[in-house]
């Protein structure tokens, strides 16, 4: 019997079906991460879709519409989430790996 070339899914992940493709989902996953104290949201955004042009807090550089990279804001602000919401950054991932 001939072998089939078809990809087979696998079990647990997501088709395209099941609410838009893997990189969707994969480039709206939001995490909390901790630096020096402080706790911070980080939610990855995909070259698709990265439209603007923003500026590094990190290295002070811009960073071209279709680059991949982050949004960061404070997750345990005291001015509550609007504020914190309001004042997010775009970092590069190399920028936010290394600070």
């Amino acid at each position: 019997m001939p072998r089939s070339n078809r990809p087979r899914s696998r079990r647990g992940s997501p088709s395209a079906g099941e609410g838009g493709s893997l990189e969707h989902l994969l480039s709206g996953w939001k995490r909390t991460e901790t630096r020096r104290g402080r706790e911070f949201f980080v939610q990855p955004v995909s070259a698709e879709r990265a439209v603007k042009e923003y500026l590094c807090p990190g290295c002070g550089l811009g960073i071209a519409p279709a680059v991949p990279h982050l949004v960061i804001w404070r997750a345990d602000g005291v001015l509550g989430d609007d504020a914190d919401l309001a004042a997010r950054r775009h970092w590069h991932n190399h920028c936010w790996r290394i600070g």
